[in-house]
């Protein structure tokens, strides 16, 4: 059973009993953001999407996960954001990852496989195929992102690029595109000039960065 902590509203005075979410880990272990239960809670007037998300770790095998970070809804109509041990990083252990295992790439499923694979490493256990089509390749989806995989001969262009941030645009989301021949000069303007992150997958499945957003993304 998930902890309860109590809750002043700051604009009402009024008091609550907060319940504390669990979330599954991708070994099944639930984890939950550690509260700070002698923090006072702070009103929120402007939501920003990177500041929604707090990074858990999971407490039997280390794997660190994003989750929505903890609020709680007055009846005055004030959302409270609730004070964490270490904002940012719930209060948990520093722990190291483990070294990511990439998959051989031989066939293009290969390919949207070892992406995938990836975006689990780096703490999004919710990955999935996305609904929508993107103009090459493969969308996948989890919780706050989007990403496309183009496992085709040919280097991603400036369209590619472009779709995927209109997209996740759209989703309120992150964007990251993984493609196995490469990108072309257009496209990696265009996407430094959006952040977006950009990875070259090689037949090894391994992905490696190829502009400052990806190297900030896989740094975690």
């Amino acid at each position: 059973m998930s902890e309860k902590v109590p809750v002043r509203c700051p604009a009402c005075r009024r008091e609550h009993v907060y319940r504390v979410p669990t979330f599954p880990c991708a070994c099944g272990t639930p984890v939950a953001p550690a509260l700070d239960v002698s923090g006072e809670p702070t009103q929120l007037t402007r939501r920003v999407w990177h500041e929604s998300w707090v990074t858990v770790p999971c407490p039997r095998c280390s794997l660190r996960s994003q989750w929505p970070w903890p609020e709680l809804g007055c009846p005055c109509g004030a959302v409270l954001r609730l004070p964490l041990l270490v904002p940012g990083d719930a209060g948990g252990p520093s722990a190291a990852r483990p070294a990511f295992q990439p998959v051989t790439i031989r066939t293009p499923l290969d390919a949207v496989t070892a992406a995938a694979l990836y975006l689990r490493w780096l703490g999004h256990p919710d990955v999935r195929r996305a609904d929508q089509r993107p103009p090459s390749g493969v969308a996948l989806a989890a919780r706050g992102l989007i990403a496309h995989v183009d496992p085709g001969p040919r280097a991603a262009s400036t369209r590619e690029v472009e779709c995927l941030w209109l997209t996740a645009m759209s989703e309120s989301a992150q964007g990251v595109h993984f493609s196995l021949a490469g990108y072309d000069p257009a496209a990696l303007e265009l996407a430094e000039q959006l952040s977006t992150p950009l990875f070259l997958l090689d037949r090894t499945g391994m992905p490696q960065a190829v502009n400052d957003a990806a190297d900030t993304l896989a740094e975690g």
